[in-house]
């Protein structure tokens, strides 16, 4: 082979492996999907059988990440007309204060529910080292501007479902039990937790039901057919999608709607969108 054609295949192998480079940073953080499932719910009011739950999860705005995309995402899903909207925590990547004003840049786009918005604050909504406790006030103060009601350790009923908030294990307001003291077994329940290692902790007081979680954003990178070689969870099963915890608890993990870094392969972003059903 002379040096022409040596230098040319070279040139044709780098072309050739930097596609999933590109792929992974410019195409795929950006390829958002729809997940549709459904959900049967026990003594879910029969007025909202088929209504439509959309569960939004990690969203992560800050510097790293261009958050015009969450913007555009936004309009898309409030186009679907959902009757509830859960957040699952992770509003911010916070690193320093300007962060919150980048929020509230695209607090006015944020999807609400018309029968009821519902949240959880993750670890990046406490601050640096997860301890800020003045940024997770900022946040759920400019998350009810839009009329979304942050659950910290408590329930609130709405519109015939009780919704549990935990909030986030690794922040410095965790204190579950008195989130699930407020379970009711005669009712609909839908428990929302950020960290989903939280459902392998003794204190969930006999729950039955769904509990809605993110935190792990799938593994964010994974290769074909395996699982993710990182995730920021002990129980390695906690990856993303819906999980049999056998014991008449359902865990689903939200793949996440944002990134830390702007990288994905083979897990696309998801906003997740449940049909409500009786069990």
């Amino acid at each position: 082979m002379n040096r022409k054609n040596f230098i040319k295949n070279i040139a044709i192998i780098s072309a050739v492996a930097g596609i999933p480079g590109f792929y992974a940073w410019k195409v795929e953080p950006f390829w958002l999907e729809f997940v549709y499932q459904k959900m049967p719910i026990k003594n879910l009011p029969s007025t909202l059988e088929g209504k439509m739950l959309m569960q939004i999860s990690d969203i992560h705005i800050g510097d790293f990440f261009d958050y015009q995309y969450i913007i555009d995402s936004f309009k898309k899903a409030q186009q679907l007309h959902p009757d509830f909207v859960v957040y699952t925590g992770d509003f911010v990547t916070y690193d320093e204060p300007r962060n919150l004003d980048q929020l509230a840049e695209v607090i006015p786009f944020f999807p609400t529910g018309s029968l009821g918005s519902i949240g959880i604050l993750g670890n990046h909504d406490y601050g640096v080292d997860y301890k800020e406790e003045h940024v997770a006030k900022n946040i759920v103060d400019q998350l009810a501007s839009r009329n979304i009601q942050i659950l910290r350790n408590e329930a609130v009923i709405t519109n015939g479902i009780n919704f549990i908030g935990i909030d986030d294990f690794w922040g410095t307001n965790f204190h579950p039990e008195k989130a699930t003291g407020n379970y009711d077994s005669q009712m609909a329940n839908i428990a929302l937790c950020h960290n989903p290692d939280v459902c392998d902790l003794d204190v969930w007081n006999n729950y039955k039901g769904w509990i809605l979680s993110g935190h792990t954003h799938g593994g964010q990178c994974k290769p074909p057919f395996l699982r993710a070689p990182i995730l920021p969870v002990e129980n390695k099963r906690y990856d993303a999608g819906i999980i049999d915890l056998y014991d008449g608890r359902t865990l689903y993990i939200n793949r996440a709607l944002g990134c830390l870094r702007q990288v994905r392969f083979n897990v696309r972003p998801e906003i997740t969108l449940f049909t409500l059903e009786s069990a």
